[in-house]
């Protein structure tokens, strides 16, 4: 069999395929693939440019936020990419990192290695668990929790509990902000479902996606961000001009009007996230 062109691993836990492949039509950016589905996107060359359109729409967020360094926890490696955009557009920032996957943090690490300059500490387990034993002194200080947790291509129930998000924004600084990646369908009952959860843990919610998926027509990603304050009334319009186009952003009574009465998720009826049909994310190969 011959070598593959491209840095290739096999992940110990879960036994998935980790690939970097290079980008042809954009120079500079590599994209990380687990099972054969794109988790991660860096350009090297600039890393404040994003290319996952939900990435990009998390990107706007970290965006609206006070000027200057911040302090941020990250569920959820990949390729760095979103810390590499703190890192880039505020640098001084102080990041935490947690990933299950030991051995894709070394991979990534020994093949895209991110500035030994930037305060980026990794911390190693489930991201659940290694979140509740954080450090004390974390706790209200955090300006931006991002979750983005994934096995394979589904989002495990554990982390996606009335009682895991309750806990996540106890680190939270006043005015601090939690975006959460999820992946659904059409009827986007995961997603719902979700915004619900997030909103009862929180108290206040936007989502964030391209308009059709909104809609529930297709598979895609939503972003939701919240906040245990009331979200900045002029961060809607601005997230809404951000793109990636067509872009839409729902929060408020039109918020509840699309929750539609979606059931909390506890940790007694929580379940993953749908698969995505196999056509959908695969990255084939040449």
């Amino acid at each position: 069999m011959a070598a593959p062109e491209h840095p290739t691993t096999v992940l110990q836990l879960s036994g998935y395929r980790a690939e970097i492949i290079e980008e042809r039509w954009m120079p500079g950016s590599v994209t990380l693939v687990v099972d054969g589905t794109p988790q991660s996107n860096v350009n090297l060359n600039d890393p404040s440019q994003l290319f996952f359109e939900y990435v990009q729409r998390i990107g706007h967020i970290i965006d609206q936020l006070p000027d200057g360094p911040i302090t941020a926890v990250h569920l959820g490696a990949g390729a760095l990419t979103l810390p590499r955009y703190v890192e880039a557009t505020r640098p001084g920032s102080r990041q935490q990192v947690v990933e299950l996957e030991s051995d894709l943090v070394d991979f990534v690490r020994d093949n895209i290695p991110w500035p030994k300059s930037a305060s980026i500490r990794v911390r190693h387990g489930d991201a659940r668990a290694v979140l509740e034993k954080l450090p004390h002194g974390l706790h209200g200080t955090v300006d931006l929790l991002i979750v983005d947790v994934f096995g394979g291509s589904r989002i495990p129930a554990h982390v996606t509990s009335v009682e895991f998000y309750r806990n996540a924004v106890q680190l939270l600084a006043p005015g601090g902000v939690i975006a959460v990646n999820i992946a659904d369908g059409p009827g986007l009952a995961f997603a719902r479902g979700q915004a619900s959860t997030l909103l009862a843990a929180t108290g206040d919610v936007a989502a964030l996606a391209e308009a059709q998926i909104l809609k529930g027509r297709r598979f895609g990603n939503v972003v939701l961000v919240g906040s245990q304050q009331p979200l900045p009334l002029e961060w809607m319009p601005r997230l809404l001009a951000g793109g990636p186009h067509p872009a839409k952003v729902v929060t408020g009574r039109e918020l509840r009007d699309w929750i539609a009465g979606a059931p909390i998720a506890t940790d007694a009826t929580a379940i993953a996230s749908p698969p995505p049909s196999k056509n959908v994310f695969r990255v084939g190969r040449d």
